[in-house]
């Protein structure tokens, strides 16, 4: 019996031709069905983020919580309660909720819109536009849910000196750079927060879905 050769076994076995496990079909096809996945979690977020919304802005607006609590804010600088700020605060409120609830219902249906569309999508070229597209739109959503709340601050701030001139009310110089320090310091706090839900819930699956365009672009390289 011949001696044993170690080396010569390990040439051989590198030597060895490797066959693919998956070839580049069946790997498009797994990516294809994963970016769907991750498509759908975002868009079933988004259906749960506008119905618990939908939901607090009701119950907040039905108990009137939003409006005790800029009462007390016109109160503490000096303004009284009438039912003319009432009435136009919550006008004001109204017009504002729903123009927030639009926009997210409209993001929920561009959300359907791109998992319809990437669901259907064999072409390789025609899935990675649609994943390019959809990452754009879950950043103009994110973008767009830190502009609104900027501008509703911004609008509030701006109806609480319209009613203080109103009422030829001049509250102390104190006072107003407290109010205006802690709108600065909240709105900035709940940006912050926005902006740290998004990148923690939206930014796991937006990662993984970057993944796949990785994998994808690899693909349509090597048959071009």
């Amino acid at each position: 019996m011949p001696d044993f050769d170690l080396d010569s076994f390990k040439k051989t076995w590198q030597e060895q031709p490797v066959q693919q496990k998956y070839d580049n079909s069946e790997i498009l096809n797994m990516l294809n069905r994963k970016s769907r996945n991750y498509v759908k979690y975002i868009f079933w977020i988004s259906v749960f983020e506008f119905l618990l919304f939908s939901v607090m802005g009701l119950f907040y607006f039905f108990q009137g919580e939003e409006t005790n609590g800029f009462l007390n804010v016109l109160e503490k600088l000096g303004a009284r309660k009438t039912p003319e700020v009432e009435n136009s605060f919550d006008k004001i409120y109204l017009i504002l909720k729903i123009l927030s609830l639009l926009v997210t219902a409209y993001f929920v249906y561009k959300f359907y819109q791109n998992y319809r569309r990437i669901k259907i999508e064999e072409n390789l070229k025609g899935l990675i536009t649609r994943i390019i597209k959809f990452k754009k739109t879950v950043n103009a959503f994110i973008l767009i849910s830190i502009v609104l709340l900027v501008a509703f601050t911004s609008i509030f701030t701006i109806f609480i000196f319209y009613a203080l001139n109103s009422q030829n009310v001049e509250p102390a110089n104190s006072a107003v750079i407290i109010f205006i320090i802690g709108t600065v310091l909240s709105t900035g706090l709940c940006v912050l927060l926005i902006w740290l839900y998004y990148r923690l819930v939206y930014g796991i699956i937006m990662r993984k879905l970057d993944k796949n365009l990785a994998q994808l672009r690899d693909i349509d390289s090597l048959e071009n």
